[in-house]
C-alpha cells in the first residue's frame, strides 16, 4: 500500500500591490490518468473527467495499490509506502 498525495503551486494574490506581493496561496493540482498517461489540471472538465480511467483530485491524499504506484514514480510523481 502506498500514499499518493496531489501536487501543488503556491501563487501570489495581486503582484501590483508590495503588500500581496508577498501572499501566497497553495492551490492543489488534480491528476488524470486518460489512455494510460498522466495529466495535470487545475480546473479539470466534466468531459475530461469521465474521460480519465483514473482521477485524481488535488488537496487530497489517496491510497494505491502497487501497480498504479509504479505508473505515477514512471510518471515522475512521488508516492510514499506505508
Amino acid at each position: 500500500m502506498y500514499l499518493f498525495t496531489t501536487p501543488y503551486v503556491d501563487e501570489n494574490l495581486d503582484t501590483r500591490d508590495r503588500l500581496f506581493m508577498r501572499t501566497k496561496l497553495t492551490r492543489a493540482i488534480s491528476v488524470l490518468k486518460i489512455e494510460g498517461e498522466y495529466y495535470e489540471m487545475r480546473y479539470p472538465s466534466q468531459d475530461e473527467i469521465a474521460e480519465a480511467q483514473v482521477v485524481y483530485y488535488g488537496g487530497h491524499n489517496y491510497y494505491v495499490d502497487d501497480t498504479e504506484a509504479a505508473d505515477l514514480v514512471a510518471a515522475g510523481y512521488e508516492v510514499v509506502a506505508l
